[in-house]
């Protein structure tokens, strides 16, 4: 039996999948592409030795990511998905109705292609015609936008690399220029299990910039440390309620999980006095 030992550079403990069979390896100019298929969770996407997702339990993941700010703003028209080259996140984003345009900008286009092959049900949205797609970096894409995009989401790889770019004050100003009065922005932020500090250190960025910033979780039984969290900001409204009817299609999310997915107050101040102590 052939093992995928992953090579999470984060992590402290080691996830190991049985291969039935490598369907796609490629080095594209950014990262090595692999797709292997696993008995129990499908077909399953990673990038420089890092599990993206797999077939059985993405859907967690991509609701968890898009829904919650989606639904918390009043009447989003107008999204940016930065990242998420598999297409997850722009299926969930078209779910809103209300949505007239998505630009998707994923700065490799190998992923795309990839996950257009083998991951269908995952990339079903990407040739919409709302979506709008730009092979380049996010951070230069939203340089010197003014007032125009009323959700931004970050779907990046882990916080190194290339992506460390999206997780600085300066993107994180550009990403506020660019949104509309109620925008609001959510980025994925690491595991409260084993990234505490780095889950802090973001919610502090994010705070030197936005007026409203939180954070909320899901658990992903594919990520390291399994308690997965979300950074959200917004230029002027909370994110804690969802103020729209919930859309039709989602496995997971629900306006409940909406409500309880938040980290409670009296935790949350916690984490930001790093007072959490695990």
């Amino acid at each position: 039996m052939i093992r995928f030992f992953e090579k999470d550079p984060y992590s402290p403990i080691q996830y190991v999948y049985d291969v039935d069979k490598v369907l796609f390896r490629k080095k594209s100019e950014y990262q090595e592409i692999l797709v292997f298929k696993n008995g129990y969770f499908g077909k399953v996407l990673v990038l420089d030795g890092v599990v993206q997702l797999t077939e059985r339990d993405e859907f967690f993941y991509h609701e968890m990511l898009v829904h919650p700010i989606l639904h918390a703003h009043p009447s989003p028209r107008v999204a940016l998905v930065i990242g998420g080259g598999d297409g997850g996140a722009v299926r969930e984003v078209v779910r809103h109705e209300c949505i007239e345009k998505v630009y998707f900008v994923e700065i490799d286009r190998e992923v795309i292609e990839t996950s257009k092959r083998f991951f269908p049900t995952v990339s079903s949205e990407i040739d919409n015609p709302k979506v709008e797609i730009h092979n380049m970096d996010g951070a230069e894409f939203v340089r010197n936008r003014k007032n125009e995009i009323d959700i931004v989401i970050v779907d990046s790889t882990d916080i190194i690399g290339f992506a460390r770019s999206l997780f600085t004050v300066e993107f994180f100003r550009s990403i506020k220029d660019c949104l509309t009065d109620q925008g609001m922005f959510v980025t994925l932020s690491e595991s409260l299990h084993f990234h505490r500090d780095m889950v802090a250190d973001v919610q502090e960025t994010l705070r030197l910039v936005f007026p409203e910033v939180d954070l909320y979780t899901a658990p992903i039984a594919t990520y390291a440390g399994n308690w997965w969290t979300f950074s959200a900001a917004s230029v002027s409204l909370g994110m804690r309620e969802p103020r729209r009817d919930i859309v039709s299609g989602v496995r997971f999310y629900s306006e409940e999980i909406h409500r309880q997915a938040f980290l409670p107050q009296r935790l949350y101040e916690k984490l930001l006095k790093k007072e959490l102590k695990w």
